[in-house]
């Protein structure tokens, strides 16, 4: 394939992955639609994500969006051309919300951790999938909202996330008025890591996903898994889970070269095992 035709295969490619020292790179490709979340992109999605966790390569991910967005959330037109179905579009509807759903836990069950890099809006399921990404670095002049109250929808299955990243009265708050929630306000409710100037985002979050990929990526997988295990449970139950977890990691090549290394005062030599 010629370097023209490769160009015009990204170009109409819904999704990008580039892959650089240990860093895959995926940026939503549906500039136009401000990367609204369609069945295609959804599918993509999830199917990068579960390749990347089988990937040994890579040690941290990037989800981007290219053009003036992040995510506007899910594809309205899609979503209203399926109501001239016989059903009015109840079964493409369960099948969206049920593929949004998957994907979003595809991310989360990542063993990779995930940074979103967010500009413009991330709106609906585009706040929804900066709140079930690891981490998120946004630009100053981003902007955050769960607004399906003002269209009558609401914002449920964002909800989950949401919930799960901010206090209850600040994921009431958005999902009950719809109001836009500037950068400097989500990092204050806990949404985004660090806001930074948009001539800088690239740096930072390159810089974070750098920093992320020189630890070892055996210990780095057995702390996101068990970060979000015990989360979901009682406090006995989460702290007798998680002494099992150190135990094991403990037994593991990689503490035993860190533990000697530090003690030794040189850097540790990672094995991933």
């Amino acid at each position: 394939m010629s370097e023209a035709a490769a160009k015009a295969a990204e170009a109409e490619s819904v999704l990008i992955r580039e892959d650089e020292g240990g860093i895959a790179r995926l940026t939503m490709n549906r500039p136009k639609q401000r990367n609204s979340l369609s069945e295609e992109l959804m599918r993509a999605m999830t199917a990068e994500f579960e390749a990347i966790a089988a990937d040994a390569a890579v040690r941290a991910v990037v989800l981007a969006g290219a053009g003036p967005a992040f995510c506007a959330g899910h594809d309205l037109k899609e979503l209203t051309a399926a109501r001239s179905s016989a059903d009015r579009g109840r079964a493409f509807f369960a099948e969206t919300m049920q593929l949004c759903s998957t994907l979003m836990q595809a991310i989360v069950n990542c063993p990779k951790p995930v940074i979103a890099r967010v500009h413009g809006i991330a709106t609906a399921a585009g706040c929804q999938l900066v709140a079930s990404c690891d981490l998120a670095i946004a630009a100053d002049e981003a902007k955050f909202a769960a607004p399906g109250v003002n269209i009558g929808l609401f914002c449920s299955t964002p909800m989950v996330a949401l919930s799960r990243n901010v206090t209850r009265k600040h994921a009431m708050e958005m999902l009950l008025t719809g109001e836009m929630v500037s950068a400097a306000r989500a990092y204050e409710m806990g949404l985004v890591n660090r806001v930074v100037t948009a001539g800088a985002l690239d740096a930072e979050v390159n810089a974070l996903a750098n920093l992320i990929a020189s630890k070892s990526a055996l210990t780095v997988s057995i702390g996101k898994k068990a970060f979000y295990e015990q989360l979901e449970k009682p406090l006995a139950d989460a702290y007798a889970y998680a002494s099992e977890v150190m135990v094991t990691n403990m037994l593991a090549r990689d503490a035993e070269e860190g533990i000697g290394a530090f003690i030794e005062k040189r850097d540790p030599k990672w094995e991933d095992r």
